[in-house]
């Protein structure tokens, strides 16, 4: 059924998509300006409307595809300053803010000086990177590229230059400069965690841990639920039993006192010493073995300089990238959590992709990707052995477990596959060697 809320007319459609102020409007009146024309209306006037709407918004495409082009540099660029602050930088990202700084280069005009840098530092023959991807013209690419290669030691008119340059490498104790050489800390920094993923154990929700921020939470909106990840978390059965924290303007909160407020704006009012206090009292008698980190940025920073307050346990995560793939990495760790009369099993699911679908093995276990199921939805199969059906397994209570599952959509396959796998694995097999033998 179409969608009768959207009106492409009006500016705070285009708005709740996200879009700034200025290009919904622009957005907006182009659609006010070029509506579409009935059915009725003969094909070639309907094809005419849309050609000269399109027109109209290509501008504004054009203007919001250079300012997130400029955003993607600025936030590589902040992201690679920081690594230098922290002393984590390597030489090919200094060499990267060296070119942005001396010749003003871009992002990817730096990249390429940084190559030519490296590659005169380290030995290697002059070649130019033509195969990575770049936005710049080809000439200025391989012109920042020489460039570089000549500020790092590279001379092309001499015929012992790359022998010279070799050599040179060879006897340098470290091709990091003393002044930045990195100091591995005594603990992985919650900025340095991987995203989470189904591979890991399981662990039951009364040890785990998840640290959200409030600029992730909807605020009681509900037209915002569904990016509202503690929303997402207490929709989950069972997260009840966690331990559930949310940074906030004033400090660190359990979720059960967390009330949304207006920000404060700029840094965080609640820092250092002073955080690290609420996080040791918010964690004070209580056993983790799983945590997940859901913050960004300044925040991940400040949770990077209490580390050591963070219990050190057997899995430790963080979101990461987008919006959307930070709220994916959220579902995929509250999928690996269990109750205290549950049980799921543990090891590495070993994933494939045949030409029938999607298939995931654990054990003696494998789940396929079916195809779609009779009426709707997608159908999975567990089997055991050389292909027989999995029937005849049970849950450690005695609730006998389906082999064949419907999955309402696609988009849930591999989280859905996972838990049976899980389940299968934690279940006992008394009820299968019975309905062997009964066959």
């Amino acid at each position: 059924m179409p969608d009768t809320a959207f009106n492409p007319a009006d500016a705070d459609t285009w708005l709740a998509r996200g879009r700034r102020p200025a290009h919904a409007e622009a957005l907006a009146k182009a659609w006010r300006d070029y509506p579409d024309l009935p059915p009725s209306a003969p094909l070639a006037d309907r094809h005419a409307r849309s050609h000269a709407r399109v027109i109209a918004t290509r501008p504004v495409f054009e203007e919001m595809r250079v300012e997130a082009e400029a955003e993607r540099h600025a936030k590589n660029f902040a992201f690679t300053e920081n690594e230098a602050r922290e002393g984590k930088a390597n030489e090919r990202d200094l060499a990267i803010l060296n070119g942005r700084d001396r010749y003003g280069y871009d992002w990817d005009v730096a990249n390429r000086y940084a190559d030519g840098w490296y590659a005169a530092h380290v030995g290697w023959p002059h070649h130019y990177p033509d195969g990575i991807p770049c936005n710049a013209p080809l000439e200025t690419r391989r012109a920042a590229y020489d460039q570089g290669f000549t500020d790092g030691g590279g001379d092309r008119t001499d015929l012992f230059d790359a022998a010279r340059r070799a050599n040179l490498a060879l006897h340098r104790q470290s091709n990091m400069p003393a002044a930045v050489v990195p100091v591995t800390p005594a603990r992985p920094l919650p900025s340095s965690w991987p995203k989470p993923g189904d591979e890991a154990r399981p662990a039951r929700w009364s040890r785990r841990l998840a640290i959200l921020s409030d600029a992730d939470l909807a605020g009681g909106d509900p037209a915002r639920a569904k990016w509202d990840f503690l929303w997402i978390v207490r929709d989950r059965p069972g997260a009840e039993a966690m331990t559930l924290l949310i940074l906030t303007d004033r400090g660190l909160l359990h979720a059960g006192d967390y009330t949304p407020s207006a920000s404060l704006g700029g840094r965080r009012q609640v820092t250092g010493a002073a955080l690290r206090q609420q996080l040791v009292e918010a964690l004070s008698g209580r056993e983790i073995d799983d945590i997940l980190v859901a913050l960004q940025d300044e925040d991940l920073r400040l949770l990077d300089g209490i580390a050591s307050a963070l219990p050190l346990c057997r899995t430790m995560e963080r979101t990461r990238n987008t919006k959307l793939q930070q709220r994916t990495h959220l579902r995929t760790w509250l999928d690996r959590g269990y109750g205290d009369d549950e049980n799921m099993a543990a090891g590495h699911i070993r994933w494939g992709k045949l030409i029938q679908g999607l298939v995931g093995k654990l054990g003696e276990f494998t789940v396929r990707h079916v195809g779609p199921a009779p009426v709707r939805g997608q159908l999975i199969r567990v089997e055991v052995g050389n292909g027989q059906l999995a029937t005849g397994y049970a849950d450690a209570d005695g609730t006998p477990i389906a082999a064949e599952i419907i999955v309402s959509n696609k988009a849930k396959l591999r989280s859905e596959m996972a838990a049976t796998l899980r389940r299968f694995g934690a279940a006992t097999t008394m009820m299968a060697a019975s309905a062997r033998h009964a066959a």
